[in-house]
Parts: C-alpha cells; structure tokens; sequence
C-alpha cells in the first residue's frame, strides 16, 4: 500500500487539502488519512473509489490497488460491518464522543473505553455513534454484541456462547472451536491479531461477561457499555454517561415531538421532570406526540409524583421497569441500603446522614453506597450521594416497601436527630453570640464560619425538607428545634420564603410538642422573617403573639425578647415614642441580666427612635455605647462582632447625616463600607455606599451619587424602604436628582 499512500499524499497536496479537509470529504478521520499515506493500514476499494473522485485522479488511484484490496477476502478472512443504526434524533455528548475518538483513533497506550451509567442514560447511543464514526479507521471489521446483562427478561450471554459466536462470524469452522472459554479465547486472540477491528460489547452484566471476549492486538480497540462501573477493567478509560443538558434534553424531545412539539419553555418545563434522562425524555415525547394532550396536562401528570413513573412507560418500554432490572440484581444488604436511602429527602445524602440513617458500624455503611455507585444507582459527588429524581421516586415506589416500618421509623430518627445537631454546629459558627435552645455535641467536619456558610447554602433545600419529615414523623422537638436553627442562615442569606415556611411547619410542631416557649419562638423567628421582607404590620402581630405565648409560658427569656422586636417595628411604623419606652424598658433587662448582644441591639433601636425625634446627641451617645460593645467583643473567645460593629458605625453615620453633619456622616459611612468589605456582610455594605449617595446627593454632587448608588445596587437588592433610613432618603433624592 506504499505506492497508494504515497500518490494520495502527493495529490492532496496538489489539491492544496490538508490531511483534517480531505478526511471530512471521504467521511474518515484525520489520522486515518495518515495512516493511509504511510501505509499502516489496508484501504477498502470503496473507500479508495471516494479518494480518488475526490481527488479527480481518474481511476489512478483505484490502479495503485493491490489485489487483495479489491473486495475478496483472503482465505479465512471476514470483514464484517456489523453495527447497528445509530439513533436517528442523536443530540450532543460532544464531551463524551470526543474522548471516545481519543480511544479509538488515537495512537496511545489505551485500547479500551467503558461507558457507564444508569438506566436509560444513552449509552448504547453514544457508542453506536462514536463507533459509526470510527468505522473507516477499522478496515478489518467492526463487530457489535448485545451481552444482554440488563434486558428484562433475558439471561446474560456467557462469555462461551459470545465467543462461539465471535468465532463463527470470524469465519472458524464450528468443528474447529473449542469446547472451553479459554479455549475460545486462545483461538479469538490468534484470528485477530495483525488486524484492525473494533469490537462493541453493548449492555455488558459485569466484568467476568467480557473480560474473555477482549483481544490481545495493539491495533485493535474495544468499546463497553454497562450500567456498572466495571472497575476490574483497568486498563480502560471509564466515562461516566451523565443526563443531558437541558438544551439538548428539549431538543431531542422537540425532535421527537414532531408537528405536535409545545414551545421551548414548556418542553423545558417537561423534560426537567424527566430528570433529562434520554430514555425517559424519548417515551415522554412519543407519549405527547401521539396521545393528544395538551402541555399543560401532559405535565401535571409528571409533576404528579404518584403517576410520573406510570406517565413514563409506552408498552414496550418503561423507565422503572428499566430500574427495576438493576434493582433486582443486587444483592438483599444492597437492596436494604437503596431501600433506606429513599427514607432520606434530599437529591443528595452527605455521607455521615447515611451513616446515621443506617445505624451501622463505621464503615458498613461507606461499602453499601460504594458498590451502589458502582452499581450507578447513587452518584459520587462533591456533597454526598446523589440520586435522579426519577431513581428516587422508584426507590421510593419498590424499595422502600420492602424495608419493614420499624426499621424506617428508627433511620429517620436517627437522620433527623444528626441533622439537628449538625445544623446547630454551623449556626455555632455562624453567629456564636445567638441564644439557641440546642448546641451541638458531636464532632463535625465544618472547621469556621466560612465553612459552615458554605456548607448550608449547599445543604438548606435539603435541610427544609428534613424540617418537613420530622413533622410527618410526629418528631415534634426536632421539627421546631430545627427550624429555629435555621433562622441565623435564612437571615444571612435574606431567603424569606424557605424561612417563613419552616417556621410555619415548626410553630404546628411546637404546638403539638405543647411547649409554648417553642411557639413563641416560632412567631418570633417569623417576625424577623416579616420585618426583612418589609412587612411590619405582619411582623407585629407576629411579635406580639409571641410575647403571648412566652407571657403563657412563664419564659421571662422570651417575654423580653419578644418586647424588644415588637419595639423595632414600632420605630418602622413611625411610633417611636412607644418604641422608645419599650426599648428602655428590655434595655435595663438586658444590662442586669448581661446579655450583651441583646443590650448592644437595644442600644442602637434607642438610638434610630431618638434620631426620629430629633433627639441627635443623645441618640450619638447610645450608638456609641453600641458601637464600644461590639468592639470589646472582639477580645473574648468568640472573635470580633463584625456584623455588631459594621452595624453601629452605619448607625452612626446615619445620625450624623440626619443632623446635618455630612462630612462626619461621609467618614462613618466610608469607615462601615470598608469594615463590611473586609466581613463580607453584603447588605451593611451596600447600606453605607447608599448612605454616601445621600450625602452626595444632599451636597450636590449628583454624578457622585448616582455612581455611588449603583455600585450599591451591585451588593445588595435588599435594602428596603419599609425598614431602612438610607434606602428611604435615596429615593427621594433620585427622584429629584433624576427630574
């Protein structure tokens, strides 16, 4: 083939093509091109037929041809082109098929490549078409086999009977293969070595199935696709098929879909609650396109949790009976261990939560999870162990059932109990000087604040339904308890709408638990919750039904805490003379009883009332004394009151700039920016660059204003106008500053 490759080569370049352009005009690979100009390979007629129209040669070409290149085989010789149609509507895994080319084609070390993933993720798809497109580079055979390890209803092939057929197709006489696999495979190794092929071992049951069928020739190349990890295998490269993206989860339905198709957004609306899994995202559109439903009905039947798995089955084929089939082939201390984690409500169990769920010796637990991630029926990832949405709701449907209601009833026990103190761990971190009715006991992997802040903005969906199964399991306390430890981040972050509804859940569950020092801390915690949103009417009512419940309770504690939030709303609905008198009254509480933090807050609601009655130099006075407390703080063991003191400097400025004082109000507010800068608190921050807009503003200076305002804007969109002084002055300066 010398001649050949040396006359393509010679032609392409008087053509001016690169090896890349002429591969894509005959529909083979780059490297195929060079292999064929160096003469490594065996070129097929019809392949050189292509070249040579492409190239104009003429028949040339075609005459460099050696004999035995002109189609008939050579004495024993098979090529086979055995592989199956690839999907018609084949949508992106780019990713995936360009490591796959990386394998087939390319001339390193490895010769086999493992797709894996859960059931109906399209990794038969993938293969079919990476080996498609592969196909020229294999001028001795590309050869599929269905294995049959996870078809409902069909037994694995064993290896014996793949390699009979293996053989037989490879042209041995039947009289001539041996009765055993080694046998077999001694005499697979001699027919295919010095060859070129590509073998595809398509739903593979695990490695014992396909490690025989596998060929000693360097030339040659394997790809597998299995449910399993097939971790044995090595010397393969493993891809772990994911679920598509949600642009070409809805392009594959609308494909799919044909004339009958619903707009992009509702199909996006759709194949979401397919878990963008391709198998289910095929049944789902077929389904659409021909059973005559609207969108909208077509998803409420998968929004439906109780019939989205029954929505997802056409007859032939069906999303759970595809997981069923893993299911069953694990063993029972597996199957208790998938069964248990679907008593778990989050899409991602974080290790320990399952060490706690299963109550088992350290360890136990860890290989259970580990062979269902080799299984593919849980995922691996950077939080835990994660599971689809729709394996979750088949392990809820057939798993769970077979675990027996004691056992469930004690995981959840166990799981809830963890997360409690777990969550008071972080809120420790998160604000160390909070009065909580629980602290934590264990040990715990979260190491500061930066940690535990991380930890719950990726936790705090999870944690809201955890709030949810303690209440339907009648675990009263730790419904409650939980919920109030959740107030600290909820704050934090400015999530009111998960906050407002775990404390509604945790108010039905004190009620039940008949602790009403618990209900007051309920409609407190929603109080807060109100007053950030900038509802203060709610937030009274909230705070005064709480100093009902705590009066009813006899919890001194709680009577005055509730008095002194019922203050701060006083002062926003402008009845500063009552907030004032309240304010005074918890101040006194708080200075006997030596809660700081309490006295520190106090001391800055006398202030904000005393500024609104124009009260300036005593509100200065009690400002500072906040300010001096939170400063001190810093000295003990719970590390600086940042929050406390950016608060008080802002507090501060703010009196200053009411009394007229700019250029003191412009330092304050400069001083409290940098300090929030350095803390990370984004609302205070924003807050004081809001402030130095206003003095801009009142200065004249409008161009600085309008700057400084919208670099406000880039902090924080919290900064309401019910409850805030600054965010109040500001509009009605832009107003004017715009006109």
């Amino acid at each position: 083939m010398i001649e050949f490759g040396a006359e393509l080569r010679r032609r392409r370049l008087k053509a001016n093509l690169s090896q890349h352009s002429l591969g894509a005009r005959v529909y083979v690979s780059k490297g195929y091109v060079s292999r064929i100009e160096n003469g490594r390979v065996t070129i097929q007629r019809d392949l050189a037929t292509k070249f040579d129209d492409v190239l104009e040669a003429g028949g040339e070409l075609l005459a460099l041809l050696p004999a035995a290149s002109s189609g008939s085989a050579e004495p024993g010789e098979v090529r086979l082109r055995g592989l199956p149609s690839p999907p018609l509507h084949f949508v992106g895994r780019d990713r995936e098929l360009a490591t796959l080319a990386s394998v087939l084609l390319g001339e390193g070390p490895m010769r086999m490549c493992v797709l894996h993933g859960t059931a109906g993720v399209g990794k038969t798809a993938i293969a079919l078409t990476a080996a498609r497109q592969a196909e020229q580079d294999f001028p001795d055979g590309v050869l599929f086999f269905d294995l049959g390890g996870h078809t409902p209803g069909v037994t694995p092939l064993p290896p014996a009977q793949v390699l009979h057929t293996m053989l037989t197709m490879l042209g041995v006489a039947a009289d001539r293969i041996p009765a055993d696999v080694d046998g077999r495979a001694n005499v697979l190794r001699d027919r295919l070595h010095g060859r070129r092929v590509l073998l595809v071992f398509d739903n593979v049951a695990d490695t014992a199935q396909v490690r025989p069928l596998l060929p000693a020739e360097e030339a040659c190349r394997v790809l597998v696709t299995s449910r399993r990890k097939l971790s044995a295998l090595d010397d393969a490269w493993h891809v772990r098929v994911e679920a598509l993206d949600t642009g070409d989860a809805v392009g594959l339905f609308r494909a799919l879909a044909g004339d009958e198709t619903p707009d992009p957004a509702e199909a996006a609306r759709i194949v979401a609650l397919c878990d963008r899994l391709p198998l289910a995202v095929r049944i789902a559109a077929v389904r659409y396109a021909v059973g005559g439903w609207s969108a909208a009905r077509f998803r409420a039947r998968l929004v439906d949790e109780g019939t989205r798995l029954a929505s997802l089955n056409d007859g032939e084929r069906g999303v759970a009976t595809a997981f069923a089939v893993s299911y069953s082939e694990l063993p029972p201390d597996q199957r208790w261990m998938f069964g248990l984690l679907a008593c778990h409500p989050g899409t991602v169990i974080e290790a320990d939560a399952a060490d706690a769920m299963a109550g088992l010796p350290e360890g136990e637990s860890d290989l259970l999870l580990d062979r269902l991630n080799e299984a593919n029926l849980v995922a691996l990832g950077e939080h835990g162990y994660g599971l689809h949405d729709l394996v979750r709701l088949f392990a809820v449907s057939h798993a769970l059932p077979e675990v027996d209601a004691t056992t469930r009833a004690a995981a959840v026990t166990r799981v809830v109990a963890h997360t409690v103190d777990r969550v008071a761990a972080a809120d420790e971190l998160l604000n160390p000087r909070r009065h909580r009715p629980v602290v934590s006991t264990r040990p715990h992997p979260l190491a500061d604040r930066r940690t535990a802040l991380d930890w719950l903005r990726a936790q705090w969906p999870t944690l809201v339904r955890l709030v949810d199964l303690a209440g339907d399991h009648g675990l009263h306390r730790d419904c409650w308890q939980l919920a109030h430890l959740l107030r600290g981040y909820f704050f934090h972050d400015r999530l009111i709408d998960p906050w407002l509804a775990v404390h509604e859940r945790g108010l039905e569950a004190a009620r039940e638990d008949n602790d009403l020092s618990a209900v007051g801390m309920m409609f407190n915690g929603m109080g807060m919750a109100h007053i950030k949103a900038g509802a203060v009417d709610a937030a009274l009512e909230c705070h005064q039904r709480a100093f009902d419940a705590f009066t009813a309770a006899g919890d001194e504690h709680g009577v005055v805490d509730a008095s002194s939030s019922a203050a701060w709303t006083r002062i926003y609905r402008g009845e500063q003379d009552i907030a004032l008198k309240e304010l005074t009254s918890v101040l006194g509480v708080y200075r006997r009883t030596g809660r700081r933090r309490n006295t520190m807050i106090a001391l800055r609601g006398i202030a904000l009332a005393l500024t609104d009655l124009g009260r300036f130099d005593e509100a200065i006075s009690h400002a500072q004394e906040s300010w001096e407390i939170a400063a001190q703080d810093g000295a003990d063991d719970s590390g600086p009151d940042d929050e406390g003191v950016i608060m008080a400097l802002n507090c501060l400025a703010w009196i200053d700039f009411r009394a007229d004082r700019h250029d003191a109000a412009d330092s304050r507010y400069a001083e409290a920016a940098d300090v929030a800068d350095l803390a990370g608190h984004a609302d205070e921050h924003a807050r004081a660059i809001t402030g130095r807009g206003n003095v801009a503003a009142s200065r004249g200076e409008f161009t600085t204003a309008l700057a400084l305002w919208s670099a406000a804007d880039t902090l924080s969109s919290a900064l309401n106008l019910a409850v805030l002084g600054e965010a109040r002055v500001r509009a009605d300066l832009e107003g004017r500053t715009r006109r």
